[in-house]
């Protein structure tokens, strides 16, 4: 059971990102996935999430409008597509899956984590 995440890296403020996650396993196709990011000395915080079948997306308010989630099942892969990007979007971002629970923006309702990719805005 492995979520691989890529993308990451360096951009000025204003460039675009986009951050891919794929499972190891097609099983994965049947549950929500999420993004959720670290910053440099901060906790872990929710950053988008999709359902199974792409129906229903999730944001935070501050990326709401500049990133998009998406998925494609026959891949097994998701994508967060960051535009806009400014320099407090610096951080480590991390896909999860396997959630159980109600509240779909709590790193603890997910079970298997992808290594994370760092990305870097500079101003």
């Amino acid at each position: 059971v492995q979520l691989q995440a890529s993308g990451g890296g360096l951009v000025q403020a204003g460039g675009s990102l986009r951050l891919s996650c794929t499972a190891s396993e097609r099983t994965f196709n049947s549950f929500r996935m999420a993004w959720f990011r670290q910053p440099p000395g901060k906790e872990r915080e929710f950053v988008s999430a999709i359902s199974w079948n792409g129906g229903s997306t999730f944001y935070d308010d501050s990326v709401k409008g500049r990133f998009t989630i998406s998925r494609d099942n026959a891949k097994n892969t998701v994508y967060l597509q960051m535009n806009s990007l400014k320099p407090e979007d610096t951080a480590v971002y991390y896909c999860a899956t396997f959630f159980s629970g109600s509240d779909y923006d709590v790193p603890g309702n997910y079970k298997y984590w992808g290594q994370g990719t760092q990305v870097t805005v500079s101003s």
